[in-house]
């Protein structure tokens, strides 16, 4: 019985520190929606509640406060690409999107603080 109980509690910890988030719209191309104003602000106003979501855009907005939490430790390699792709282009490009983002997201600026060296070594001015 002791035996099933610890394989049991092996299987559950491996099944946790498995746990990804979803890849099915990994493909999407973030390039495209970065140029398009129109794509943009609907990711935007779902980010921020203010419009409606996607079903991609939904997804993201419900992984969002994790991925800040865990530092992207459930997202795969084409996420943590895109999330540095975007999060570039917010700062460099709609400086008053990211201070929304910001302020709604990292409001005590715990995650700025924690990932400010991170992003300045990959040359993103935080």
């Amino acid at each position: 019985m002791k035996s099933f109980i610890l394989f049991f509690a092996l299987a559950i910890a491996c099944v946790a520190a498995d746990e990804k988030y979803t890849t099915k719209y990994d493909n999407i191309d973030v390039d495209e929606i970065l140029r398009s104003d129109r794509l943009f602000t609907n990711y935007f106003k779902c980010l921020v509640d203010t419009g409606k979501c996607t079903p991609d855009a939904r997804e993201l907005k419900k992984s969002l406060p994790d991925a800040l939490l865990t530092e992207c430790s459930k997202c795969s390699e084409k996420q943590k690409q895109n999330t540095d792709k975007v999060i570039r282009y917010v700062i460099d490009n709609k400086p008053e999107e990211w201070k929304v983002l910001q302020a709604k997201y990292d409001p005590d600026e715990v995650y700025i603080k924690r990932y400010r060296a991170q992003a300045q070594k990959a040359g993103i001015p935080l």
